[in-house]
């Protein structure tokens, strides 16, 4: 039998031992344990160090809200640190080692810290070590010698270097119903909601559904809580519109209800299960969430608060009644609520001796002093811990007579031999997630503790939740299974129906705390275990002036790491109020923000790794591969950029597939084009704003070339927009600027012109779109769509039309990038790859080819349309020979601008074109100059913005800006790039190599 295991009791298997190690030193425990609770079973006392001082710390908690068990897990080479104990299943083989000591946990070196008293108070990194002068090292050389030892003080676990070999995957789920937490108040609105015909995704962080059912050791309807929720899950497993996700943590809560969550697939498994993943990156999207995620016991402030075997009284309750663990033989519990006398009762039956109950409160309830009887304890009420005694494990503590409301003391300290002290200080619900979606949080005296708005307050349409439980505040398992079922109900559409109250046998108790916070004696009191933030520590940033309490969690660094503000936020606003004679709401709370507990890299990446930034493919990429396309990437996106043939070179192949296309047709998948849905009443109006052309006037069914410019009159974006309605349109923009251009809209609706009715949505992804250009392109749209015709009477240059290939809808418009008359045709992303299959099998009969960026660029150089090589952020429309678009009916944003005086001087650079004159290619960036010195570069005027070789022409030609570009037509200047070694004559010509009048475009 382990030191601290019960004969009985506890949900662990006792039949199968666990193996691990610890520290090097070798434990067993039984299957069901955490790390925590194997070690505690063992007599282990001894977890961590302590941030700051190095101070010895034992288990605080029995969940997620743990601050000082941290460990790191070892598989093989990869470690992975910062691990809560009280999270890690132990399984065979398992290896896990303490952190932040040297050169070990019973004996660290830097415990020598805790001698440094006011010297490492809050921020002493900011001040300590500026200004001595000890010899040479004067003002802050001081501090750039200590800066080096600091930082590798600094932090806990240490990070690791061996590459992960861990699989990781990202899902994406749809739901009616995200219940997040499956206590009584979670499991009652999953059933109640899938009752309802709802789809339901249950999440819950710890691998057993049931939350405090488990081990709360109540009777629900005549049964053992446990028994209850087991049942309640078995119902919910038996409906085809539930998905269970157990080991999941929600940790992040987003825009339009989504919602991000962490599932912990194989962490508790010595070897994964073949194509299993360690983690599973879910972003769920519901229409409604109920949050039921319960609510954290938080400790009371007094010296010695931090020695370990001083834990809380729920995660002692916990540990026996879950694990069969007891925390000491001799336990005594501090409090200022009655749910504590609850736990003292629990401990007595799983066979510890409860020594004493310190109470803050003078007049205890008949009920409390009945299970204080039961359990076999000494009752001090009126009294308050003032000290604790040990030194790596708790071996006593002493009370003395307390004052609730003066906060004074009086008469002797007692001295009280128990080796666990178990505090409470009441109860703080967990309203992480409801704070990230953009609820303020309420304080409620009675509870004592920051409470959700009332959901008739909420006021943020886009997150629709609804609470239950005691994340309402509502503390018993009666008003956890009412409101949970309510919740449930409502969250499913359900019309509420009255029903009895459940059947549930309790503890009793007032969950209402007094208002106590902190016991002021001489000593380190702790607020943040985590990192050593002392009730001290937060009066000292009150005297500095960092009283707003963002400024109090940064400068002291309360509540932050993985924390955030569980264990030490409400202790600390009362320390600060206080501090500042302000009630504790007049004081504020910080606003949680995501990641609830830690979530892997890994995770986020998942599938995709290697790569520090995301890869973006299009619906046709594994089509592309397939046929031979040789891929680059095109700012995120990867491209093709030839389909080679057999021996080509990419010279070859381009110039090929430019050719073919000129001479019968050629197709090129531009899904990367940004697409921006502008909808609304004043869409029009809007686009007369950011466009330099009009759109209000563009009859539904065509679309229009438009430029945009910056505020600073300069040139931004161009591309083509669709009138699909009176009030919506289809913005396209180029690849590269597609998120640009979209925080630019954003930003004057948001900002600027918030009165326009007018609703913006990327759409990018949401269709996959061909190009289809030549002189045989409508034959060949001929031959495969219906629906509709597409002779030049139907589908005129810039018309709309709407038909079907080969049975998916689409959305064909005539335009050209290429020169040649084009049509692009638009689908649903999902339908991407089998209209492009049918499109290219149309053409086969026409010679169609497929062509990549290389061809396309080819043939935009010849046509001489401008690119981002181009609307380089220093050009004009006047410099591009787009002053045509510049419209003189309306003001547009740029127009106040564009016409100051250096924007319109005559030798700005200007958009000409170049012809090589000694048939030698041109490289991108070169400098044009009057006067070649190959010795002496000097004196450019201009340079290359993009270059290539012209089937068409049949020479290497360039588009260049140049000064004073359009009087320069037919002269001849040199191309001088030194670093190339490439020096030569040009003729400078119009930028429009090719078919100038546009004929082939729009006969």
């Amino acid at each position: 039998m382990s030191p601290r295991r019960t004969e009985t009791g506890g949900r662990v298997d006792r039949l199968r031992t666990i193996r691990f190690t610890f520290d090097g030193t070798p434990y067993t425990g039984n299957a069901g344990d955490t790390l925590a609770s194997a070690l505690l079973a063992n007599g282990v006392t001894l977890f961590g160090r302590s941030f700051k001082y190095h101070r010895p710390r034992g288990l605080l908690s029995a969940g997620v809200e743990e601050p000082n068990a941290l460990v790191t897990v070892l598989r093989g080479e990869v470690r992975e640190p910062n691990i809560a104990a009280t999270m890690v299943e132990i399984y065979d083989g398992l290896v896990a080692v303490s952190q932040n000591r040297f050169p070990s946990l019973a004996w660290d070196i830097n415990a020598v810290n805790q001698l440094g008293g006011k010297i490492l108070a809050a921020g002493f990194y900011y001040k300590t070590f500026m200004g001595p002068v000890f010899g040479p090292l004067k003002g802050t050389r001081f501090w750039m010698f200590c800066e080096h030892f600091i930082r590798r003080a600094a932090g806990l676990g240490r990070a690791g270097i061996a590459a992960d070999t861990s699989r990781y995957e990202r899902m994406n789920a749809f739901c009616d119903v995200l219940v997040v937490g499956s206590g009584p108040a979670g499991l009652s609105a999953a059933k109640a909601a899938a009752d309802q015909g709802a789809r339901v995704i249950l999440a819950e962080l710890e691998p057993r559904f049931g939350g405090s059912a488990n081990w709360s050791g109540e009777a629900i309807y005549g049964a053992p809580a446990a028994d209850w929720a087991a049942r309640a899950v078995s119902q919910l497993e038996g409906h085809d519109t539930v998905r269970l996700l157990p080991r999941t943590t929600v940790w992040g809560y987003y825009d339009g209800n989504t919602l991000a969550a962490l599932e912990r697939v194989t962490d508790h498994k010595e070897t994964p299960g073949k194509g299993e993943p360690r983690h599973r990156y879910w972003a769920i999207r519901a229409k409604t969430v109920v949050l039921a995620t319960g609510s954290f016991e938080r400790p009371l402030v007094f010296p010695g608060n931090d020695r370990p075997g001083v834990m809380l009284a729920h995660a002692a309750e916990r540990y026996a009644n879950d694990y069969g663990v007891l925390p000491g033989d001799r336990i005594a519990l501090f409090t200022n609520n009655d749910s504590a006398y609850r736990s003292a009762l629990a401990l007595r039956k799983a066979g510890a001796a409860i020594v004493a109950i310190v109470d803050v409160r003078p007049e205890l309830s008949a009920e409390m002093r009945s299970l204080a009887t039961e359990a076999e304890a000494e009752i001090l009420s009126g009294h308050a811990v003032v000290a604790t005694e040990g030194g790596k494990a708790l071996s006593g503590l002493k009370v003395q007579r307390f004052d609730m409301t003066s906060g004074a003391l009086s008469g002797d300290a007692r001295s009280i031999h128990a080796d666990s002290l178990l505090m409470s200080g009441g109860w703080s619900p967990t309203i992480h997630l409801a704070s990230q979606a953009g609820a303020r949080a309420e304080w409620n005296p009675a509870r004592q503790a920051f409470l959700p708005p009332k959901q008739t307050q909420q006021r943020w349409p886009n997150q629709q939740w609804i609470g239950a439980g005691a994340f309402n505040g509502s503390f018993s398992t009666i008003e956890a299974i009412t409101e949970g079922r309510a919740a449930g109900l409502s969250a499913a559409g359900g019309a509420a129906a009255p029903a009895a109250l459940p059947d549930v046998e309790a503890a009793p108790g007032n969950p209402d705390p007094a208002p106590v916070f902190e016991i002021k004696v001489k000593g380190k009191s702790f607020v943040d275990f985590q990192h050593d933030v002392t009730a001290e520590d937060v009066r000292l940033a009150h005297r500095e002036g960092f009283v707003s309490v963002e400024h109090l969690k940064r400068y002291t660094t309360l509540g932050m790491a993985t924390d955030q503000g569980k264990n030490s936020n409400v202790p600390g606003l009362a320390i600060m109020a206080e501090a500042l004679g302000k009630p504790i709401p007049e004081v504020g709370t910080t606003r949680f923000r995501p990641p609830y507990s830690a979530v892997s890299i890994g995770s986020l990446a998942a599938e995709r790794f290697g790569d520090l930034k995301p890869e973006r493919l299009t619906p046709m990429h594994d089509w592309h591969l397939a046929n031979g396309a040789t891929m680059y990437s095109a700012g995120l996106w990867y491209r093709p950029m030839i389909y080679g043939l057999a021996g080509e070179t990419v010279e070859q192949a381009y110039v090929r597939e430019a050719r073919a296309t000129r001479e019968s047709a050629g197709i090129v998948d531009v899904s990367t084009l940004g697409k921006i849905a502008v909808q609304g009443p004043d869409a029009g109006e809007f686009l007369d704003r950011v466009y330099t052309n009009m759109f209000s006037t563009l009859p539904v069914g065509k679309a229009r070339y438009g430029l945009m410019l910056r505020e600073d009159g300069l040139a931004f974006d161009d591309g083509t927009t669709w009138r699909l309605g009176e009030q919506d349109f289809l913005m396209t923009t180029t690849t590269a600027n597609a998120s640009k251009v979209m925080q630019h809209l954003e930003y004057f609706l948001d900002v600027i012109w918030p009165e326009l009715k007018v609703h913006v949505t990327s759409v990018t992804d949401e269709w996959a779109g061909a190009a289809i250009g030549g002189p045989k392109a409508r034959a060949i749209l001929a031959a495969c769509v219906t629906g509709t015709a597409v002779d030049n009477t139907a589908l005129p240059f810039m018309g709309i039309v709407r038909g079907e290939i080969s049975g998916v809808p689409v959305m064909i418009c005539r335009l050209s990038f290429s020169g040649e008359m084009a049509f692009e045709v638009y689908c649903g992303a999902g339908y991407g790859t089998h209209v492009w299959e049918t499109l290219v099998e149309a053409g086969k009969p026409f010679g169609l080819v497929t062509y990549g960026l290389e061809a396309l660029g080819t043939m935009r150089i010849e046509k001489g349309h401008v690119t981002g090589a181009e609307i380089d952020g220093r050009t004009t429309a006047r410099d591009l020979h787009l002053d045509w678009m510049l419209s003189k009916k309306k003001p547009f944003i740029g127009s106040a601008m564009m016409d100051r005086e250096g924007l319109i001087a005559p030798e700005r650079l200007q958009l000409v074109g170049l012809v090589s004159l000694d048939n030698r290619p041109f490289n991108g960036g070169a400098h044009i100059v009057e006067e070649l010195d190959e010795a002496n570069p000097h004196d450019s005027i201009g340079h290359i913005t993009a270059c290539c070789y012209s089937p068409a022409l049949g020479k290497h030609i360039a588009l260049a800006l140049v000064e004073g570009g359009k009087a320069r037509h037919g002269t001849r200047a040199f191309v001088s790039d030194p670093l190339r070694k490439r020096f030569g004559p040009v003729e400078i010509v119009s930028n429009h190599f090719y078919d100038p009048d546009g004929s082939r475009m729009h006969g």
